[in-house]
């Protein structure tokens, strides 16, 4: 019967829960409090260690949560049962734009849809990265080259240049023999 509780409690808060780990801690303990899992300073605990772990906070407290209800088979359990909804709901949406890519493949009209997607994508990744722009994490002129480097390789249509991982190594190595 706990392993049950486990799965519909953590199901349940991986389908509804949004805004992230911390917006789902409150889920978590309100299921661990109705069924009476663990006490006020255990959750706590298992908190603060969740957040110190490597990964999601959310997904860690999951994990803690069902190795303390019931053992090895619960954190799996509970883990597995958190992520689910999200697996299900990407898969839906990829198997949705593969069919849509076959059945519309050539069609003007969501070739166009598609760059406009591209578009706003970038806009949400810029916006994001002038939030990031602060007088703090620029502290000299080399930051700012280092920035307008990297921002100039990532819109070359050259896919080697802007490729994102080639561009972190780039800047790590260029902000090591800049700032050693």
């Amino acid at each position: 019967m706990i392993y049950l509780q486990l799965f519909l409690s953590f199901f349940k808060i991986g389908l509804f829960g949004f805004g992230g780990g911390l917006a789902i801690l409150s889920l978590i303990q309100m299921e661990v409090q109705k069924y009476g899992w663990m006490d006020q300073q255990e959750f706590i605990d298992i908190v603060a260690v969740s957040q110190v772990t490597p990964g999601p906070i959310g997904i860690n407290c999951a994990t803690y949560v069902g190795y303390t209800t019931a053992g090895f088979w619960g954190s799996v359990l509970a883990t597995t049962a958190i992520v689910l909804p999200s697996l299900i709901i990407m898969l839906s949406i990829c198997k949705a734009y593969f069919w849509l890519s076959t059945r519309f493949k050539g069609n003007p009209y969501y070739e166009q849809t598609l760059r406009m997607l591209r578009f706003t994508v970038l806009g949400l990744i810029a916006s994001a990265a002038l939030i990031l722009i602060k007088p703090t994490t620029f502290i000299d002129s080399y930051s700012w080259v280092i920035f307008a480097l990297v921002a100039f390789c990532a819109v070359l249509p050259n896919k080697v240049l802007s490729h994102p991982i080639l561009l972190i190594i780039l800047s790590g190595f260029a902000g090591y023999f800049l700032y050693r």
